[in-house]
């Protein structure tokens, strides 16, 4: 039974996985759509966008990677998505706002969107960063097999990232607004972290009735 749940649980980790995978690039690919406005969409925009995600998210491996040394659970796991969630508040209630003052300040279009980028992208996409090196952790149990666990996860990860390029650019801008798009991904980001805090719970719960009997 305890192997069955751990099972359940290593399956969920890796769900997880792909969503944050895929979330991290519809966000960034939003990114380019969110600056056009007001600094265009020239090379300028986006090398200030990519170099904004690959800084947080190594950050955040770099954050996420220490955190899983102590105790890691499903629980602090499924914080990372409540909180990045959280932190997609400001991008979609003050994104223009933080913009458009931008703007008026500084007109250099890159380091304008180098400036936004960072205000607007960097927390959430470093602590949805964190999620990749604490999920190995999770999976690890025999150090033996931490490679094969590492290449598995990461490759549900990246595939989840493929999708959400494609879906986000092939799709959903064309069917959504972008704040409804952002505003649902961090609904489901919510709702993931709920489901691995409660599957942490379960787990632990049915557990200890096992070692009881």
């Amino acid at each position: 039974m305890a192997e069955s749940l751990a099972s359940m649980n290593n399956l969920l980790i890796l769900c997880l996985a792909f969503v944050s995978g895929f979330i991290i690039m519809s966000i960034e690919l939003l990114g380019g759509r969110i600056l056009a406005p007001y600094f265009g969409s020239s090379i300028f925009v986006w090398g200030s966008i990519i170099t904004v995600f690959m800084l947080s998210l190594s950050l955040g491996y770099l954050i996420g990677g220490k955190l899983s040394l102590r105790n890691p659970s499903l629980k602090l796991h499924g914080s990372f998505f409540m909180l990045a969630a959280f932190l997609l508040i400001p991008l979609i209630l003050f994104g223009n706002q933080i913009m458009e003052a931008l703007f008026l300040v500084i007109e250099d279009p890159r380091y304008g969107s180098l400036i936004v980028s960072m205000l607007l992208f960097f927390l959430p996409t470093a602590v949805l960063g964190m999620i990749a090196p604490y999920s190995v952790r999770l999976l690890v149990i025999d150090s033996n097999h931490s490679g094969h666990v590492a290449g598995t996860l990461y490759f549900v990860s990246t595939m989840g990232s493929a999708l959400g390029t494609l879906a986000t650019s092939f799709y959903l801008v064309l069917w959504f607004e972008v704040n409804q798009i952002l505003i649902t991904m961090g609904l489901i980001l919510f709702l993931s972290g709920m489901l691995a805090i409660f599957s942490n719970k379960t787990f632990h719960a049915n557990k200890a009735a096992l070692d009881i009997s």
